[in-house]
């Protein structure tokens, strides 16, 4: 049976890769730090379960001091010339959008069958979703190095580029979201639970989907990740207000709530991998444009995600 293992086990080994072809490139001008700063990371999810705790943050300092001063760069990438990428595009054609398209789908069609054939137990059922993600993700990649006649290699390279573009910011959601359970554990979302009592009338359900659609949202601003902001937020307003208080239904609330959460990423700079590396990759002048473009959508979403928590969660 596939598990949550597995999958962390396919991401390491990602990113070992990723560690190997920077520590094997002479020409890249910090290959040793960059090197072990992906080492690093892959060790976290290769055998994170069997290290001690105290080591798994050594090695997260270690990374952090390594970012911090400057022991990241992008190695050099030989792009191929604009009359290949031409060919290659008139070649593939529309073909091009199969293994993006892949990726969904397969998803979607593993979560429905292995959700309705219990008797298949290839998949930790706690973990279907993400599993099949992973599993989805393997095809697409089969897929792209068929349509494009490129080895394996390549795409190794291609995650290297990729992820020394992006550089620290990669690790964002995974801290962000550590960091939103701790503060979980330090019992944050008990104060608000009693802040909202104190000083918020709360007592119509209206009300109530309100403050946690929009505390999500902001919290998101603030975390920079909904999956720091969710477990904090729903702690402290939406269990005690609209489950306990209202009757709400859980999974709808669990889920909308998140999506308020989504808005919140798409309106800080907090949230770099998503809204600051992409400024970066364009070249675009304006460090903030892309929360700019997306910020309309954003608040429209919110006010929808309000009313759809309110005539389906209950």
């Amino acid at each position: 049976m596939l598990t949550l293992t597995h999958l962390y086990w396919l991401v390491g080994a990602i990113m070992a890769l990723v560690a190997m072809l920077t520590l094997l490139d002479a020409s890249h001008p910090r290959r040793f730090r960059s090197g072990l700063f992906w080492l690093c990371y892959a060790a976290i999810f290769i055998v994170g379960d069997w290290m001690p705790n105290a080591l798994v943050g050594a090695l997260v300092i270690g990374m952090a001091l390594l970012a911090g001063l400057g022991g990241l760069a992008a190695g050099p990438y030989q792009a191929l010339s604009e009359e290949k990428q031409l060919q290659s595009l008139q070649r593939i054609g529309k073909k091009l959008f199969i293994p993006a398209l892949a990726i969904p789908g397969v998803t979607l069609v593993l979560v429905l069958v292995m959700g309705q054939l219990p008797a298949l137990d290839w998949f930790d059922p706690k973990n279907l979703t993400l599993l099949s993600l992973g599993v989805a993700c393997l095809l697409a990649f089969g897929i792209a190095c068929y349509l494009t006649r490129e080895s394996p290699r390549q795409g190794g390279l291609e995650a290297k580029r990729l992820l020394e573009a992006i550089g620290w910011a990669f690790l964002l959601p995974h801290l962000l979201a550590t960091l939103g359970l701790l503060f979980n554990q330090a019992g944050v979302g008990q104060i608000i639970a009693a802040l909202s009592n104190d000083y918020l009338q709360l007592d119509s359900r209206l009300a109530a989907v309100t403050a946690y659609a929009l505390a999500m949202a902001g919290f998101t601003v603030i975390m920079g990740n909904a999956f720091a902001a969710f477990p904090v937020i729903t702690a402290g307003l939406g269990i005690p207000l609209l489950i306990m208080q209202h009757n709400a239904n859980p999974a709808v609330m669990a889920a909308i709530g998140m999506f308020c959460g989504y808005c919140g990423t798409l309106l800080t700079p907090m949230a770099a991998n998503f809204n600051i590396v992409p400024v970066a990759l364009l070249g675009l002048k304006d460090q903030h444009a892309v929360i700019k473009a997306q910020a309309p959508t954003a608040l429209l979403l919110l006010l929808v995600n309000i009313v759809l928590l309110d005539q389906l969660a209950f």
